[in-house]
């Protein structure tokens, strides 16, 4: 799915538009949390085609966006990062949105049009 479909789905605005090219990228997964040591460990590849879900809002979820390479991240419940961290995405090239949808419905909507979750092959 597009990320401009993705967007208009989950009537998300942006925070940081940081990378125009990537509105027209196909995203075909995505990763909901808000333990960045779970994106860490679970994102293992296909990060070009990642979308990471969450609410939490500091420069942690930029950091680990840089750390596996996602440019799209979707805040859910309405959050918004403060201005600091939109200067350190806009330097990153990380595209910011925020949707007023909970993480669940945020993830069911995405899922419901072909935006499969991360596989994880095994529980430890």
């Amino acid at each position: 799915m597009k990320a401009l479909d993705i967007i208009e789905l989950v009537k998300a605005e942006p925070l940081a538009l940081c990378n125009e090219r990537r509105l027209n990228h196909d995203y075909s997964l995505a990763f909901a949390t808000d333990l960045m040591s779970d994106a860490l460990a679970m994102i293992q590849d296909n990060f070009d085609h990642t979308v990471l879900i969450t609410g939490l809002c500091n420069d942690q979820v930029l950091r680990t966006a840089e750390m596996l390479d996602i440019e799209f991240v979707i805040f859910v419940r309405g959050k918004r990062l403060p201005e600091s961290s939109l200067e350190i995405a806009e330097d990153m090239g990380i595209n910011l949105y925020s949707t007023r949808y909970t993480m669940y419905e945020t993830c069911g909507l995405l899922y419901q049009n072909g935006v499969k979750g991360i596989h994880v092959n095994s529980l430890t």
